[in-house]
């Protein structure tokens, strides 16, 4: 699922101060952040571990008040993942300084390039339909 966009940066959809755009997100985010970091994770591992092993991890670090670090690691697999660029500071910052806030520009940029987070992962969404057998001549 690497997009190769060429040497200029993607923008984001959303800007980091945007998360009042969805009001839901937005507030699973402030009060549930372990379950947004969870969709967007799983997400962007593209199935490999579920939605729940990650909220799981991020809630355990949660309480030492390092979970930071971790979804910080995922921002940057996002923004790789489609050539998007590190602003408005870098991930770490970012995800240290406005945690929820990052969680749900990540979220609302999975949702506009087609996924839905909270179905989980279920295939990149430019996949083909899949047909049939019985349709088929």
């Amino acid at each position: 699922m690497d997009v190769d966009y060429g040497h200029r940066p993607q923008q984001w959809s959303r800007g980091l101060c945007n998360c009042g755009d969805d009001i839901c997100t937005c507030c699973i985010s402030w009060f549930l952040p372990c379950i947004t970091f969870g969709r967007i994770a799983e997400i962007i591992d593209e199935g490999q571990n579920s939605c729940l092993s990650h909220s799981i991890v991020y809630g355990f670090l949660l309480m030492i008040r390092c979970q930071w670090v971790y979804s910080c690691m995922y921002r940057e697999k996002l923004r790789q993942k489609f050539g998007l660029p590190e602003e408005p500071c870098g991930d770490c910052c970012v995800h240290f300084f406005c945690e929820p806030c990052a969680l749900c520009q990540e979220h609302a940029e999975l949702k506009s390039r087609g996924f839905d987070p909270s179905k989980g992962w279920i295939g990149a969404p430019t996949a083909a339909p899949q047909v049939p057998s019985s349709m088929i001549k």
